[in-house]
Formats: structure tokens, C-alpha cells, sequence
């Protein structure tokens, strides 16, 4: 198992009502930002090695934050996607960045449009890869897995909390299985996930990010599941920040189809297909994501600079 550098800086910044979001830089703590939303499951630290590589390379302020209910983040159930972009305001102030570009991987996804919604004068662009797309209403997308999470929605809100506390606990007592239990994951995935998930630098962040990210609570997965079945509380429609989306042709978990949808819903916004790639296969293309991100720019004279 090969090792890997430690953030630059982690820690946690303070939101509303009391609570916390934890976080973690890499690259530079002085450069353009970009935040980087992880997938359900996940934390802070799911961001590939070739996108760490890259912010140092290119004077980068890459950003990890885990969403509430993972890591240090304090648990809490948003009213709905929406409403996270009041803590993603304050967090943006606190650290000092003043515009920012945007990538979410699967369900971070949809925490990125919102911000593109709420937030145009600050974010700059924004790149989905592989991401949720709306499950009600009239632009939810139909089939997928996540439809299975729309019809369990009533069972999922029921029981999330003791849930998560199981899962916890859980995790904690297979920690030294982590390793076997995700190639045994791997094993039974598509041919492009299986052989993303066989490069020792995937394996080792993958597994840094559950075991750092799990080890006090595991609340946050069962808070997008609820969240993504609910209204997301504005329309993707209304989006004007630039969107650049990249989902595998294969993805078994989100469709490609539900990708072209959202795309054809955005007024700015190009869907780049990754051939023959399944659901994780925008972490392999992470240089080329931040590539194009990065060369929207401010998208008009009057943004901010970052």
C-alpha cells in the first residue's frame, strides 16, 4: 500500500446554530480555490492523487469538505440541498476565498449545482462527475438505483440516526478488514471501477478517506439519501454558471442517461462522455477536470477574482 501526504492543512470552521465543518487543503493555502464535494459515501479526503499532484503543481487551494454527519462536520439534516449553501457562504468568508469553482463527484453533485444556484457571483464554474441527478418534481430524472432510495425515503428519515450509529460502529470493528472488504467491493464492479479501484494510489486514498472520515459518526451518507429524495429546493434550470459534466458510459449506479438529462436542463453546459468508464470514472480524469474548471475563469467582469 503505497502513503500519502497529509493535507496541508485540516480543520474546522464554524457555521450556523453552533455547528461545525470540518475540512482539508491540499496544494497551496494562497492560490485559486477549488472545493471539492465527495460522493455517498465519503469524506474530505476522497480526492484522487492526480488532483492533489495537480493543486501543488499549479499553485491550487484544492478544498475537501465533509458534509454534516461525517468526519468532524457536526450532524445535522439539511431542510434540503439548498440550504447548505448558507454554511458554504460562511465557510467560503471564514477561509478568506472570495470566488471559487466547484467539483462534486456522484452525490456531491448535487451540493455543486446548489451552490452554482445560490451563489453565481461567487462561483466561477462548476464540474459534476457522475452526479445525482433530481428525484422529484418536474425535472427528477426516471430509473436508477437511486430510485430504490425514493421508495425507502419514509424508512430511511424513520431510522437514520440509530442507523448511522450502527454503521459506526460497524466500521470501527472491521478496520482491519478494510482493505480485503474493498477489493472484495471491487471484485463484483463494472470492469472500469474494478480497475480504477486496483491502483494502489485509488486503494490508499479510499481507504484513508473511510477509516479518517468514520471513525466518530457515519450520519452524512443517510442525510443525502434523504435529501436526494426530497425537492431539492431550487430549479437546475435556473442555473447560469457555467457547467461542465463528466459521466461514464457505463455508470452503474448513476445512468448516463440522467446526466444528459441534467445537462439538457442547464443553460451552460456540456457533457463529456468518458467512454466505456462506469460510476467512479471521473476520479481518473481528475487533470483534465480541473483543466477545463479552471479555464472558465471568472465568468463575467464582475466576479471576484479568486
Amino acid at each position: 500500500m503505497i502513503s500519502l501526504d497529509r493535507p496541508v492543512v485540516e480543520g474546522t470552521v464554524a457555521v450556523r446554530d453552533g455547528r461545525r465543518l470540518s475540512f482539508a487543503e491540499h496544494g497551496t493555502t494562497h492560490g485559486p480555490a477549488v472545493i471539492w464535494m465527495h460522493g455517498t459515501p465519503g469524506a474530505r479526503r476522497q480526492i484522487p492523487v492526480e488532483a492533489r499532484a495537480y493543486a501543488s503543481r499549479r499553485g491550487i487551494r484544492l478544498i475537501g469538505i465533509d458534509r454534516p454527519g461525517i468526519g468532524s462536520s457536526t450532524a445535522h439534516l439539511y431542510r434540503d440541498i439548498h440550504d447548505w449553501t448558507a454554511d458554504l457562504e460562511i465557510f467560503a468568508d471564514t477561509l478568506g476565498i472570495d470566488g471559487m469553482h466547484l467539483i462534486g463527484l456522484s452525490g456531491g453533485g448535487p451540493y455543486v449545482l446548489a451552490a452554482a444556484h445560490a451563489l453565481p457571483h461567487r462561483v466561477h464554474g462548476v464540474g459534476v462527475l457522475g452526479g445525482v441527478a433530481p428525484t422529484v418534481g418536474p425535472e427528477a430524472a426516471e430509473g436508477g438505483i437511486i430510485q430504490l432510495a425514493v421508495a425507502l425515503a419514509p424508512l430511511i428519515s424513520a431510522v437514520r440516526v440509530p442507523l448511522g450509529i450502527g454503521l459506526t460502529q460497524a466500521i470501527r470493528m472491521v478496520r482491519p478488514l478494510a482493505g480485503a472488504g474493498l477489493d472484495l467491493y471491487a471484485a463484483v464492479q463494472p470492469v472500469g471501477d474494478k480497475t480504477l479501484l486496483a491502483r494502489p494510489e485509488f486503494k490508499a486514498m479510499f481507504l484513508d478517506d473511510l477509516l479518517n472520515g468514520s471513525r466518530f459518526q457515519t450520519s452524512a451518507p443517510l442525510n443525502d439519501l434523504v435529501l436526494f429524495t426530497r425537492d431539492w429546493g431550487f430549479r437546475v434550470a435556473d442555473i447560469e454558471v457555467p457547467v461542465r459534466w463528466w459521466h461514464g458510459d457505463a455508470d452503474h449506479i448513476v445512468p448516463f442517461a440522467h446526466g444528459r438529462h441534467v445537462v439538457d436542463l442547464l443553460a451552460d453546459a456540456e457533457l463529456r462522455t468518458i467512454d466505456g468508464e462506469s460510476h467512479l470514472g471521473g476520479l481518473g480524469v481528475a487533470e483534465e477536470v480541473l483543466d477545463a474548471l479552471l479555464a472558465l475563469g471568472p465568468h463575467d467582469e464582475g466576479a471576484p477574482a479568486v
